[in-house]
């Protein structure tokens, strides 16, 4: 036993990253539990903006891609699954802890931790930008005759909700927020779709590319690459997810989790390709980013499905930032010796909510940011990662079919990555100039 003048080990440093594990949920959660997280997590804001990438696709490319990506991302998905208990009587209950097994415990925090802060950070600054559209379509919709605030005012509006949600102590706080999220997520996905099709092809619709220069266009798709890649995020919480489920050597929490997935991704496919094709066809190429902004009527069903897309990031922001309000306490805790309580969290909560309202007030172009933050955050660790922690780990066969398929994952996650990642900021920086700030 270390006594408490000893100098902290390496050891005590990695139980104390999972502390916040030790004091979370018992594992007695069932199957139907991962369904359940898995599509709180996966089915968010990116869904409205994939009729929009398909926009620069096309019909052929983005079903094709949209396809893939569901494939990709289901098997990446069935490795973390696997690789939970890969180790006989430990469970890796984050994704960080995955990786210092497969990487090493200096390097793998170094490759893990970066990817998964800009996940949390890109969701948040996304939902900022996106509760604050939402609201204010709802309150344009609910109330004609009111005076409207500019779409700055709304942002900031959602934001203040989140300086005092924010103070809520812990995750488990949150999970009536959270479940409300994931209804919600569900309910405007189907009434997206639904109202597409009801609305019927829009007049001199169109399916050709969109009437602009040859490089503008190509930055143009690399971005939707990355708005698609923002649609598949619920394995940066896979394994925390998992942790919640008992294991024993008779039934391994594989198998429930798994069955679990199943269901989530088929209840992510009947949102996500429904809404993806019909929201194309009705619109065409002038679809907006966000395809909720394109109706009016009926004015109680779109005003409803706005609310209830509001209420969902409301919910998703909580769940997203909680893992980084830990990681900031923690380090304010131990690096600057900040005393934990009320105030610790006044300080750094605020701090983190403001930063992300600052950058979503300053850049809300929404399709831009999904396809700049689904490249660099998003295509690493629902794509490649779980594929190169798999070949490291459990070392398949060269040139065997899983080892195709795994090279094949890492390939076109790396490609994803990179050009929407450049997409994406550049279409941020050609926005950004014509775009009067802060109004």
């Amino acid at each position: 036993m270390v006594s408490a003048s000893s100098p902290p080990s390496k050891e005590m440093e990695a139980k104390s990253d999972q502390k916040w594990v030790e004091n979370g949920p018992s594992r007695n959660a069932k199957w139907w539990y991962s369904t359940f997280h898995t599509v709180t997590a996966m089915i968010g804001a990116g869904v409205l903006s994939l009729p929009y990438a398909m926009a620069y696709l096309g019909w052929v490319p983005g079903t094709l891609i949209l396809f893939l990506t569901w494939c990709l991302t289901l098997n990446s998905m069935w490795q973390m699954i696997q690789l939970h208990e890969c180790v006989p009587g430990t469970r890796f209950d984050r994704y960080i802890d995955l990786g210092r097994h497969a990487f090493g415990p200096k390097l793998g925090p170094w490759i893990v931790l970066p990817q998964q802060l800009i996940v949390q950070v890109g969701c948040n600054i996304v939902y900022m930008v996106t509760g604050g559209k939402c609201l204010k379509k709802f309150m344009e919709i609910a109330c004609t005759n009111c005076t409207q605030l500019k779409q700055s005012w709304w942002i900031v509006i959602f934001g203040a909700i989140h300086f005092l949600l924010s103070q809520l102590p812990n995750f488990n706080s949150v999970a009536g927020v959270s479940l409300a999220a994931a209804v919600m997520s569900l309910s405007y996905s189907t009434i997206a779709w639904v109202a597409c099709l009801a609305r019927g092809r829009v007049d001199n619709v169109s399916y050709a590319y969109k009437q602009t220069s040859s490089t503008d266009l190509m930055f143009r798709i690399f971005n939707a690459l990355g708005q698609i890649s923002f649609a598949f995020a619920g394995h940066a919480v896979t394994l925390e997810i998992q942790a919640t489920i008992p294991s024993t050597p008779e039934k391994p929490s594989k198998i429930p989790m798994w069955r679990g997935a199943i269901g989530a991704y088929f209840i992510n496919a009947i949102c996500y390709f429904p809404l993806a094709l019909v929201g194309y066809w009705t619109f065409g190429r002038d679809v907006e980013d966000n395809v909720l902004m394109e109706f009016e009527k009926p004015a109680w069903l779109i005003a409803s499905a706005n609310l209830m897309v509001f209420i969902h990031v409301v919910g998703s922001y909580q769940v997203y930032a909680m893992p980084v309000f830990d990681l900031i306490e923690r380090s304010m805790v131990k690096r600057l010796n900040f005393p934990p309580g009320l105030s610790l969290r006044l300080v750094a909560r605020s701090a983190f909510v403001a930063f992300t309202l600052f950058v979503g007030v300053t850049f809300p172009f929404f399709g831009d940011l999904l396809g700049f933050f689904g490249g660099f955050g998003f295509a690493p660790t629902s794509y490649f990662l779980p594929s190169v922690m798999w070949l490291i780990i459990k070392k398949p066969k060269r040139f065997s079919i899983n080892w195709f398929i795994n090279w094949g994952s890492i390939y076109v996650g790396v490609c994803i990555m990179l050009v929407s990642t450049i997409g994406g900021l550049r279409n941020i920086v050609a926005d950004s100039s014509t775009y009067k700030f802060y109004t």
